[in-house]
């Protein structure tokens, strides 16, 4: 078993991300949320949508937990199979089109066709918590940071595992690519946050996120201070200084004249 504190320590200790780590739990149908849980709806007195939620777990540090009740984000309802529509396919098909996902029903029906995501009343709620601070099961593990600390989590991860580490980069409704497709392939994988992410819940820019199944926490954490051992690979990613520099031909002509380097 992998010591959790442990994990997010040396996860952020290594790759020196902004924002801790966050397990991720799918309650079903009477499944109940953790005594401390955040819930926007009864604590905050508001909806808010999926990945607002998520920045509360990564940046404040809360546990949270969204059922129906908890979440406005329309695409994120009908992503999660939590809406109550009768066909959840039409409805988002017709949400791609609306907003001009898609330039046509095949297309959109195309995109939908590869996102990883629940049927209709599969889950029933979302726990969100740093990973530090989890003390219960859960499915997933969620780090988020730029490019290349992404690479430092990848290259640890695969120290020990030959397997490619893939992702499906739609730039939209990514929270349901970000936080469930990884319970389902049982593989880590990496996602580019959407628009909601970046309206919504404050994402950054330069940031990426990859999702890690329980089952290879151990790999992290072995991985994080082998992998690239050899050459000093980390995070900052150092810079190579051992070179002399060509001056710019007015310092040369300068150089020349006072024979500086001779």
């Amino acid at each position: 078993m992998v010591d959790l504190k442990n994990c997010q320590d040396l996860v952020i200790g290594a790759t020196r991300t902004r924002s801790f780590p966050i397990a991720v739990k799918f309650l079903k149908s009477g499944e109940s949320f953790p005594e401390g849980t955040r819930r926007p709806s009864l604590n905050l007195g508001k909806r808010v949508t999926i990945c607002q939620a998520v920045t509360m777990a990564r940046i404040y540090g809360w546990a949270v937990g969204l059922d129906k009740s908890d979440i406005i984000c329309v695409p994120a309802l009908l992503a999660f199979g939590m809406s109550g529509a009768e066909n959840v396919e039409e409805e988002m098909v017709s949400l791609l089109l609306s907003v001009g996902f898609a330039k046509d029903k095949d297309i959109a029906l195309s995109q939908l066709s590869s996102m990883i995501r629940p049927k209709e009343g599969e889950i029933a709620g979302i726990l969100l918590s740093p990973l530090g601070k989890t003390n219960w099961d859960f499915d997933v593990v969620v780090i988020y940071g730029n490019p290349a600390q992404i690479m430092r989590i990848v290259q640890a991860i695969r120290f020990s595992r030959s397997e490619e580490i893939t992702g499906d980069f739609q730039g939209k409704i990514a929270c349901v690519e970000t936080l469930y497709s990884a319970k389902v392939t049982g593989k880590p994988r990496i996602s580019i946050p959407g628009m909601g992410d970046r309206v919504f819940s404050m994402t950054q820019d330069d940031e990426l996120a990859i999702a890690i199944p329980p089952s290879y926490l151990e790999d992290l954490v072995n991985g994080l201070s082998e992998a690239g051992k050899a050459i000093g690979a980390r995070y900052p990613v150092t810079f190579y200084q051992n070179f002399e520099p060509l001056l710019l031909k007015p310092w040369q002509e300068i150089a020349k004249k006072l024979k500086l380097f001779d």
